[in-house]
């Protein structure tokens, strides 16, 4: 019985120093990885919710911004347009005014060529039915009396 106690001392004291002492240690570090990585975890958890936090809050701010610029972009465009609409406005105006102005010359000439003609024609008609030359004052006389007209 003491052989067999003494041989069982010395089972348990091999087994203890190459078995269990090794398997103790490493049992201890992969509890220690293992609560290590725990915290990384619970610590990446906050920093991910932070970050996913910080994430939206720009987002956000990057749609109000993005929203505030097509708002500003949109009324400048409008104040673009209603200025390119009164500019053309104004110069159609321009261009009528213009047109009415060269229309007036137009007739004031033909009116003016028109009545230098009648006067022609009716210096020759007088000249014609008189059947003697009238001088170049009464034509002119006579263009000057329709001008009255």
């Amino acid at each position: 019985m003491i052989a067999q106690i003494v041989n069982f001392g010395l089972v348990f004291l091999v087994f203890y120093l190459l078995a269990a002492k090794p398997l103790s240690k490493l049992i201890k570090d992969r509890t220690e990885k293992i609560e290590t990585g725990l915290l990384d975890a619970k610590q990446n958890a906050v920093l991910l919710e932070k970050t996913q936090k910080e994430y939206d809050e720009i987002i956000i701010k990057a749609r109000a911004e993005a929203d505030r610029i097509f708002q500003s972009g949109k009324q400048e465009a409008e104040t673009k347009k209603v200025s390119m609409l009164e500019d053309a406005k104004t110069e159609v105006a321009k261009m009528i005014e213009g047109g009415k102005k060269d229309l007036e010359t137009e007739k004031i000439k033909m009116v003016a060529d028109a009545k230098k003609e009648v006067a022609s024609l009716v210096v020759q008609v007088t000249e014609k039915l008189l059947g003697e030359k009238i001088d170049a004052s009464y034509e002119a006389k006579a263009i000057k009396e329709l001008n009255n007209l």
